[in-house]
């Protein structure tokens, strides 16, 4: 690829110093309404269509076995050409086309390759928009913009959330239309937010940087790792990809140096989010079973997400008094005991938004003291990988666990929700083994107890 010329240079730094504006944040931030809303309306509309249980299991499979793939393969293209701006306006424009799909047409098939087509967009557009949020930008400041990325993005999912609640309300409850036509007019709701959001990105992203001015992948990883925050959008929809780079990534370098205790804490990682998949993919066919309404599932997920979102500075702090490994125990072993409780209370509202609550308020935990033990577990120089591995592992084992989940669902969801609870549990189990570890370290050298709160 040949240099950019002057009169490109120029325009080049112009541009960015018009990015380092929050505008274009604010337009991911609307594109990210959409795929708030686009994260529940899907499920429910296929429930509408005559989707069961196992249907949704594959929907949530399919979705994170395309979010994986956009996050690797667009990621590496980006770099490849250089095209950041053109990758990211891209992903937006197939989100907004994919739902306007999913609003058109009534074939599960269909919606379920739309909905791929929504989580490989999204998944392709983190990487980038990263690398755009700190190229041109002093090295201080690369946490504070990925950061800042971050909380559009979350705000942002969580309104798609609030506008996708009022839309139902106003539909079925005040013009009278029938769930189908009200689903359908969310889902053109949220390719509405993406395609607005798309419109401004295309006016403020900033243009392509030159050639070989992106970021060492070393450097941008620290940043990531000081930046980011495991989002509320993971307490309800767990296969959604991290916001991880994955340049650089040495699988041989990471084998030779894996730890005992951060082996053992994947192990963990893996039961868990089996059991947050097999929980998660088959409830939104419980709730409308249960009679809860659309307007009802939208209301207990933004309940569920607001919950999470307004534990996290408090989890920071409990985590500096009690360690992360401890917290980050109670937090699955209240996770594994509250996915059956849904059942449990069978639907009866009060009750319900209470266990709701709980279940994202223990996902603010997970969340943020997985990122802990990650990092505190990996040897320094391998920390990005790790964080890489986590992420996919998470991933995958939510696309399994919703296979799981929709399967034994089709049976009874008692026993559904009570297996994805005991995942969670023997996960739990498995962190506690891990704690066991630290706190009795084996002769060798061993930097990780030194680096977890005291063995917490």
């Amino acid at each position: 690829m040949s240099p950019q010329s002057p009169v490109e240079s120029h325009k080049y730094r112009r541009s960015v110093e018009a990015g380092v504006s929050d505008r274009w944040l604010y337009a991911w931030g609307l594109a990210s309404m959409g795929l708030g809303g686009a994260s529940l309306i899907v499920p429910l509309y296929v429930v509408e269509l005559g989707g069961g249980p196992v249907t949704l299991g594959i929907l949530a499979a399919v979705a994170a076995v395309a979010g994986a793939s956009g996050a690797l393969g667009v990621g590496w293209l980006s770099d490849r050409t250089g095209r950041r701006r053109r990758y990211v306006l891209l992903a937006i424009g197939v989100v907004a086309v994919s739902m306007v799909v999913v609003s058109a047409v009534e074939s599960i098939p269909i919606v379920i390759a739309a909905n791929a087509a929504v989580w490989l967009a999204f998944a392709a557009a983190l990487p980038v928009l990263t690398l755009l949020a700190v190229v041109d930008v002093p090295e201080p400041e690369w946490s504070d913009r990925i950061a800042a990325l971050n909380r559009y993005q979350g705000i942002g999912w969580a309104l798609g959330l609030l506008v996708g609640f009022l839309v139902i309300v106003a539909g079925e409850r005040l013009i009278g239309l029938d769930p189908r036509t009200t689903q359908r007019v969310v889902s053109l709701v949220c390719a509405t937010g993406a395609g607005i959001g798309g419109g401004v990105a295309a006016r403020s992203l900033p243009a392509d940087p030159p050639t070989g001015s992106a970021p060492a992948p070393q450097r941008l990883r620290r940043a990531i790792r000081g930046a980011t925050r495991f989002g509320i959008r993971g307490s309800s929809f767990p296969f959604t990809p991290r916001r991880v780079d994955v340049r650089g990534l040495h699988p041989r370098r990471l084998t030779r140096r894996f730890t005992p205790e951060l082996a053992v804490f994947f192990l963990a990682v893996v039961l868990a989010f089996t059991g947050f998949g097999a929980f998660f993919a088959p409830l939104p066919a419980y709730l409308a079973g249960v009679g809860m309404g659309s307007d009802g599932v939208f209301g207990l997920y933004l309940a569920l997400n607001v919950a999470a979102a307004v534990f996290f500075g408090a989890t920071a702090t409990l985590s500096a008094r009690y360690g992360a490994t401890t917290l980050h125990a109670i937090g699955l072993a209240v996770r594994g005991i509250a996915f059956p409780a849904v059942v449990a209370v069978g639907g009866v509202l009060a009750p319900t938004v209470i266990v709701f609550g709980v279940i994202g308020l223990a996902w603010a935990v997970v969340a943020v003291t997985s990122g802990m033990l990650v990092t505190r577990l990996s040897p320094a120089i391998v920390r990005g990988e790790a964080l890489g591995v986590y992420s996919a592992l998470s991933s995958v084992a939510s696309g399994i666990g919703g296979i799981l989940g929709g399967w034994i669902a089709a049976t009874g969801y008692r026993a559904a929700f009570v297996t994805a609870g005991g995942f969670v549990l023997v996960g739990t189990a498995v962190v506690l083994v891990l704690r066991w570890r630290i706190a009795h370290p084996s002769d060798e050298p061993n930097r990780v107890a030194e680096t977890t709160g005291g063995g917490g």
